[in-house]
Formats: structure tokens, C-alpha cells, sequence
């Protein structure tokens, strides 16, 4: 049996502009890796960031010089060796434990012996924009448990009032991607509180997190660009309560699991989160949320146009992974999609 490895870049068109405090998208610029072993095939989705270096032709770069040294499905074991922390990981990780669910007619779940959940509540995303505008946003979401809400410096928390103005039962994630420092997260996590935000990620730009070593906050403090893989878990501890696990930063699902239970033992709140993608880059991550105390993973609601197999969502309650999108044993029902690829 011959082992093959393709990779696919594709443009996927959001619903609307998507804006968070460093920058806006219109879409969601991903890389496609379809495997197979002759008989089975498997597929995963990543999205790289430029955040960290990445891009679509360096991903699929190196997604083609590693292509040479995998043979076979036991060569999964080789790819921390192989390849760094990131997307292109992450691509070929996820497709490797697809196609391994597939070859032995079980679930993902079962191989890493991770809890099934049947759904899950998920966060949903409010972005960057005026507070009428970001008000507006958050009526449509009124009856959504756990709404996200990403932010700047700029009005914050008259921001947040406006917000919980029209959602007074939501609880409330803050997202600042960097753009706050010491001074400012110290004058607004008081009122912050006030309007039910449980969780703020990510206040300070990364190398400024020993700032919060002496921080007494009433308010979780989440990692995000902080924390990429269990290595650099220890380095965390006393700066933030919280990590927020996305798989294009560990470098796929393999090292997430690590980084997950490294992280409990240290008693690290868990988040799941994601890039903006497709369901097909959500259901790799969805196995981990039986662990999880927040998951943030609706990136097929920011999309235009999601995945032929697809994720279900009902005022915030993510469905459980759809049987032929990815993971879950049945090599008899593929996504259209899956198949279309592997053929080309």
C-alpha cells in the first residue's frame, strides 16, 4: 500500500468582517491535509498566523519536506520529531488521527481515551467595533450562555456595560490579544466584575506576563499567546489561572492532550479555543471538551459557508461531531468534500 500526503489551500469567506484589537479578516485563509494509506483516508484543517511566523506557503512547505519522511500510519508517532509547535503539525496530526480512527473502525475519543459528551455549550464571539455597534451584535446573542466579547483599549468597560445592558443572564469572556497593560487591566477589573465576566484572556502582550505575578485579580486571567505546548507550562504558574488550548499552536491534538493534563495537575482552568475555521478544524478540538471548563469553538458561525458535514448550533450548545466529518471510525460515510480531495 502506497502512503500519500496532499495539501490544499483554501479561502473560506466570513459572514461578516471580523476584528479583533490587532486587525481585521474578511476570511479565513486555510491549509488542507488529506492522507492516505492506499485503503483509508483521513484529512485535517489548519489555520496558520501570522502571529507566529506563519503563513500559507510556509505551512505547506513544510508540510512537503516532511512529506518524504512518512511511509505509513505508525510514522504518526515520529511527528513531534518531525516538525515544530504549529499548523503545519496540527494539519497533519489531526489527519494522522483520522485516518487512525479509520483504520482501526473506532473513535478518537476511544484511541486517546478521552470522555464522549453528545454537546457542549460553547462561547460566541462579539468583535472589536463602536459600542452601539458591538451592542447590537450582542441583542442577536441575548439568550447565548457564554458570549466572548474581543476588545481593544478603547472604551472598555462602558463597552462591557452596553453589552450586558442586552444580555443581563450571559456570563462573559474578555479577549484582549495583547492590548492592554499593567495599569489599565488593574483600573477595570473591579468594574469588569460587575457585569459577569468570568474569564479575561490574554490582557497583556506576551512578554510582559510577569506583570501579573503580583496582580491580585477578581477576575480568571486565561493564557492564550502565552501558552503553546506543556513545555512552557511552568513558566505560567502564579502569572495566569487559566490556559486556553488551541491546536494550531500545540502543533495538533497529540500535544494538546499533553499540554491538557500537564495542566490540570497545576490546576490551570481549561479553555479550548480556536482560530476562525471550518467545523473540520473545530472537531479535533471538540474531543477534548469532556475536560474542559470553557470552550470556545465557533468558528464555523464566523464562516459564510461551513463544511458539507458540519457542527450544529442552538443558542450556544454546540452538537457532538458529526459521524462523517472526522474522527469517529466510519470509513463508509465520507464528507463529499473528503473524497473530492483525495481523488485530485
Amino acid at each position: 500500500m502506497s502512503f500519500s500526503l496532499k495539501t490544499f489551500h483554501q479561502s473560506l469567506p466570513l459572514a461578516q468582517v471580523f476584528r479583533i484589537s490587532r486587525g481585521a479578516k474578511t476570511t479565513a485563509e486555510v491549509v488542507v491535509v488529506v492522507i492516505s494509506d492506499g485503503t483509508f483516508i483521513g484529512w485535517g484543517e489548519a489555520v496558520p498566523y501570522s502571529r507566529y511566523g506563519e503563513s500559507i506557503a510556509s505551512v505547506r512547505q513544510q508540510l512537503h519536506l516532511v512529506s518524504t519522511q512518512i511511509s505509513n500510519i505508525e510514522d504518526h508517532a515520529r511527528l513531534n520529531e518531525l516538525l515544530p509547535a504549529g499548523s503545519a503539525r496540527n494539519a497533519l496530526d489531526c489527519a494522522m488521527w483520522d485516518l487512525a480512527a479509520k483504520i482501526r473502525s473506532t473513535t478518537v475519543n476511544n484511541l486517546l481515551s478521552l470522555p464522549v459528551i453528545n454537546s457542549c455549550v460553547t462561547a460566541q464571539t462579539i468583535s472589536v467595533a463602536k459600542t452601539e455597534s458591538m451592542q447590537y451584535e450582542a441583542q442577536k446573542l441575548s439568550k447565548a450562555p457564554l458570549i466572548k466579547v474581543k476588545l481593544d483599549a478603547e472604551n472598555v468597560v462602558s463597552k462591557m456595560q452596553a453589552i450586558h445592558e442586552v444580555c443581563p443572564h450571559s456570563r462573559f469572556i474578555i479577549d484582549a490579544n495583547e492590548a492592554w497593560d499593567i495599569r489599565l487591566l488593574d483600573q477595570v477589573v473591579a468594574p469588569l466584575k460587575e457585569y459577569n465576566v468570568a474569564l479575561i484572556e490574554q490582557p497583556l502582550p506576551a512578554d510582559q506576563d510577569d506583570d501579573l505575578l503580583s496582580f491580585q485579580s477578581p477576575i480568571a486571567i486565561c493564557a492564550d499567546e502565552s501558552c503553546h505546548s506543556a513545555e512552557g507550562l511552568n513558566g505560567l504558574v502564579g502569572k495566569y489561572s487559566a490556559v486556553n488550548i488551541k491546536l494550531d499552536k500545540t502543533g495538533g491534538l497529540t500535544e494538546a492532550v499533553n499540554l491538557l493534563k500537564k495542566a490540570k495537575t497545576l490546576d490551570f482552568e481549561i479553555m479550548i479555543g480556536c482560530m476562525v475555521g471550518s467545523s473540520l478544524a473545530m472537531a479535533p478540538a471538540y474531543t477534548l471538551c469532556g475536560l474542559a471548563d470553557y470552550v470556545d469553538l465557533d468558528g464555523p458561525l464566523l464562516v459564510a459557508r461551513d463544511r458539507s458535514s458540519k457542527f450544529s448550533f442552538n443558542n450556544g450548545v454546540m452538537s457532538s461531531i458529526p459521524q462523517s466529518l472526522w474522527g469517529m471510525g466510519d470509513s463508509n460515510h465520507l464528507d463529499p468534500e473528503l473524497i473530492s480531495l483525495s481523488q485530485q
